[in-house]
């Protein structure tokens, strides 16, 4: 079959077998092209709880997965692939939390979204890119463990002066890969375009962006922005999503290195396999891990508004 026959087939069987399909802003054009809602990993799973469909595919990584399942127990979840997983959310086990919290008593433990739902259920509170500054400002503790990401750290410690921060060597390997080199090549060969960046990044790209912020801020920022030129510092899916949403613009890669290829394992004739029946791996998280990881996400909502 063609990708377009591949797409209408999945069109049909999803509508057939109540099936709502998830998909990541990193994964595949073919495969956004065909998914109920595309975007970051927390808004999908806000979205999945609003939908009538009972069973809902995530063609994204595992831990996008688990938090579906966290904001909708009573639904059927299935991540495409048993072998996307993000290698941040799986940098850190829970006896090594145990170990920093230990020995760092008294300090609130803050986690990135990005981790698994074992590392969720010892944490205090939740925190996606976006929503991290104004969550951190708002907890009444000084004292904060914030895990796994050092560099998004970095950047919310800049932005939380009167908070007293400790970070770890975690991170992203894509955004890591870019460097301040990436920067100023870009910037040469691009002169007049603004350079958007994940806080994901490394401080030495961050600082010297026009804007900061997550996925959803920097296509976002792109769409509404006057400017008709932009480096994207994020995974490189993004510049080709934007170029369809924005053919009046130009948007070029930080570097071409930035590709998650956990992300890339995902495939639309997989897709049409799990429509069919033949699902991914199917997500099951028991009702006392849930409880306890659930509190970290109901606490980001309380200090987030």
């Amino acid at each position: 079959m063609t990708v377009f026959e591949t797409q209408q087939k999945i069109l049909e069987l999803k509508a057939k077998n109540d099936i709502c399909i998830l998909a990541h802003s990193y994964v595949a054009r073919e495969i956004t092209e065909v998914a109920d809602f595309t975007g970051d990993s927390y808004a999908l799973a806000v979205k999945a709880q609003g939908v009538p469909n009972k069973t809902i595919i995530m063609c994204g990584v595992r831990f996008m997965a688990e938090t579906v399942k966290l904001l909708s127990p009573e639904k059927t979840v299935y991540l495409l692939n048993s072998d996307a997983l993000c290698p941040m959310a799986e940098q850190m086990d829970t006896e090594l939390v145990k170990q920093l919290q230990s020995a760092n008593e008294g300090y609130a433990t803050v986690a990135y979204i990005n981790t698994t739902t074992a590392l969720k259920t010892l944490c205090d509170v939740c925190v996606t890119s976006s929503s991290a500054v104004k969550i951190i400002k708002a907890m009444p503790e000084k004292d904060i463990l914030f895990i796994p990401d050092i560099n998004l750290g970095t950047f919310i410690k800049e932005q939380c002066p009167d908070k007293n921060i400790k970070l770890f060597h975690g991170g992203c390997p894509t955004h890591c890969l870019a460097s301040d080199k990436h920067v100023q090549l870009a910037k040469a060969e691009h002169p007049e375009a603004e350079l958007l960046v994940h806080p994901e990044c490394r401080p030495e790209v961050w600082k010297q962006a026009d804007y900061i912020g997550s996925t959803s801020g920097i296509i976002n920022y792109a769409k509404e922005s006057n400017k008709k030129e932009f480096i994207i510092g994020t995974e490189n899916s993004i510049c080709e999503y934007l170029q369809y949403e924005c053919p009046d613009k130009r948007f070029y890669p930080l570097s071409k290195d930035l590709v998650c290829h956990n992300m890339k394992v995902l495939t639309l004739p997989e897709l049409l396999l799990a429509c069919q029946g033949e699902y991914g791996e199917e997500i099951e998280i028991d009702d006392e891990t849930r409880t306890k990881a659930i509190r970290s996400i109901d606490n980001m909502l309380k200090y987030g508004g």
